[in-house]
């Protein structure tokens, strides 16, 4: 399995723990009744719990761009030293973005997820030329 494929299964487990961190903060705002409701009202989620969701489903966005990256440099057999580096990059800015978005740190968590997003698309142009 090359780096690249590795840190993407490594993505996709961090986004596990996302999702365990979203519910376990949001199960404790709005209570276990309510979160398991059927939802016909949205939930509105503030303070960490509102984070910790928007962080999550930031990373979803990440990483689908991530995985088209990790697929095109696997695929075409353009795996390097550089594009490992690039992946764990944008694995390390991941873990990053969590605490700064969940603590409110501004700008940091967007400089954080700037260097994931940069190293995704250095990825990809890599791979092209």
């Amino acid at each position: 399995m090359t780096t690249e494929l590795t840190v993407l299964a490594l993505a996709a487990l961090l986004q596990v723990v996302q999702f365990i961190l979203y519910s376990v903060a949001a199960n404790i705002q709005v209570g276990p009744k309510r979160a398991m409701s059927p939802r016909d009202e949205p939930i509105v989620l503030t303070g960490l719990a509102g984070r910790l969701q928007r962080a999550m489903n930031n990373h979803f966005e990440g990483l689908t761009l991530f995985t088209i990256a990790v697929v095109v440099v696997t695929l075409s057999d353009q795996s390097t030293p550089f594009t490992a580096l690039c992946a764990h990059a944008y694995l390390i800015a991941r873990i990053l973005y969590v605490p700064a978005y969940a603590q409110g740190l501004a700008p940091w968590r967007s400089v954080i997820w700037m260097v994931g997003f940069i190293a995704t698309v250095v990825m990809l142009l890599s791979a092209l030329l």
